[in-house]
């Protein structure tokens, strides 16, 4: 068996204790709820707008869905940024349970829209809520997790986002025909989340890497007020994370880099997955079949590749490393996308090809939580990987609304989805220029004792 499957002599699975298992249900049980939402946007917003709309603008729906989704990923930017402060300033888990509550009321909220106008707004504060709940539960699970089996803990996180997209494609298949209001009832189901607010206070433990982190801070601020002249690590605790995360010339880069990445694979995301429903549906309609129907069942058969691509990933890097796993993942992006959108017309065919499309497409966001916590140290940990996962977002928020617009102008989705895809060579480019981080601790520069204590379970895995 190798060595990257087991840690010491025993399976790598049988490792973790329930403290750290709970954490990952939480985590990805944020990040499943956060998939439903989002999914159930893409699956009714063409519906809502023909309630939202007057008839003579609905030749402009595919502009004006772009324009919504584009606004729900803004806010998903902007809360981003907030969550990851948040994370290193409150703490992992009341972080966690604050926004999960959020998005929740919020999304409820979103059934009574009354207009476009009124949706959009709500769904910017979504947005923000959803955007704000990630960079915790990543943070939390790689802090928690050991360096062995870190990729497949923060694999397990990300595939939430899937599970809960299938979630939202099954009660779509259920509740779609049931009435011009079935999109209304869609966000009504998304209140439920907050209930395992409950259960996450009861049994998540907050990181000791943070309680440390957050010791030392205040003992910073402490010797600052002194008019103690502060130094070093105490100087950096004590700027704000946003700042301290572009002080040092190493971090720096690595933060231009991740940027990058992330930046080509939400544009690519967002500019072209956001549309496989319609994409499909259209096809659907024009062999005489029913798109509403065909529209749900490759959102559903899409989102399984996706969950298989997220487990997958975690198990390569842990295998493989960091560095080929993604490399591999945005090589087939950039393949699959023109091929599905050109290259396949067959019906069956094409719901089967987004199988696989889900797998690498969707799966690609996997490096993010696996990656990205292993790349900065934890006093800027959450605002790092929040920056990076979600501030790329202000910008791809453009890519749905261009998207729409191509398609409209183009008259179809099929260029549009390619010339969106070819943003994925931005990705292959950076990869290569950052450090593989497979089995090694996390960075703990101002937890000298945790470091340590991790430097010695990489020596006995």
């Amino acid at each position: 068996m190798s060595e990257f499957s087991t840690i010491g002599s025993s399976p790598w699975y049988r490792s973790l204790d329930h403290t750290q298992w709970k954490a990952l249900v939480a985590s990805n049980l944020g990040w499943t709820f956060d998939g439903f939402e989002v999914f159930a946007l893409i699956l009714t917003v063409g519906i809502a707008l023909h309630q939202l709309l007057e008839p003579s603008q609905y030749q402009f729906i595919p502009a004006y869905a772009g324009a919504i989704i584009a606004i729900t990923v803004f806010g998903w930017g902007l809360g981003g940024l907030l969550g990851g402060v948040l994370a290193d300033y409150l703490g992992r888990k009341r972080s966690m349970t604050l926004t999960i509550l959020a998005y929740s009321l919020l999304t409820g909220l979103s059934a009574f829209a009354w207009d476009w106008l009124s949706f959009a707004v709500l769904r910017f504060l979504v947005g923000l809520a959803i955007g704000s709940e990630w960079a915790t539960g990543a943070s939390i699970t790689a802090e928690l997790w050991p360096a062995k089996a870190r990729g497949k803990g923060g694999a397990f996180l990300q595939a939430g986002y899937p599970i809960g997209s299938i979630l939202a494609s099954g009660v779509w298949l259920a509740i779609g025909s049931s009435g011009p209001g079935a999109w209304r009832y869609m966000y009504l189901v998304g209140v439920l989340p907050a209930l395992i607010v409950f259960w996450i206070r009861r049994n998540i433990p907050e990181s000791p890497r943070w309680e440390e982190s957050n010791r030392r801070r205040r003992a910073a601020y402490d010797l600052r007020r002194q008019g103690v002249v502060l130094e070093g690590e105490n100087a950096s605790l004590v700027r704000f994370t946003l700042v301290d995360m572009f002080a040092e010339p190493a971090v720096r880069v690595r933060l231009f880099l991740t940027f990058v990445m992330s930046l080509s694979v939400t544009i690519g995301y967002w500019g072209v997955s956001t549309f496989v429903p319609a994409y499909v549906g259209t096809v659907a309609a024009a062999a005489g079949l029913p798109a509403q129907r065909y529209a749900a069942l490759v959102g559903l058969v899409q989102n399984i590749g996706a969950l298989i691509g997220f487990a997958s990933f975690g198990f390569l890097a842990d295998a493989l490393g960091r560095k080929p796993t993604t490399i591999l993942y945005y090589a087939m992006c950039l393949i699959l996308t023109p091929l599905v959108y050109l290259g396949i017309k067959d019906i069956d065919l094409l719901v089967l090809a987004f199988a696989a499309y889900g797998f690498f497409i969707q799966g690609t966001f996997a490096w993010t939580p696996i990656w990205l916590p292993e790349l900065f140290p934890t006093r800027i940990r959450g605002t790092a990987a929040g920056f990076i996962f979600n501030a790329p977002r202000l910008i791809s928020a453009i890519a749905p609304l261009i998207a729409g617009t191509i398609i409209v102008g183009l008259g179809g989705y099929g260029k549009a989805a390619t010339i969106i895809g070819l943003f994925y060579i931005l990705g292959l480019i950076a990869v290569p220029f950052l450090p593989e981080t497979r089995g090694k601790s996390l960075p703990e520069s101002d937890t000298l004792a945790l470091g340590q204590r991790d430097e010695q379970v990489r020596r006995v895995a």
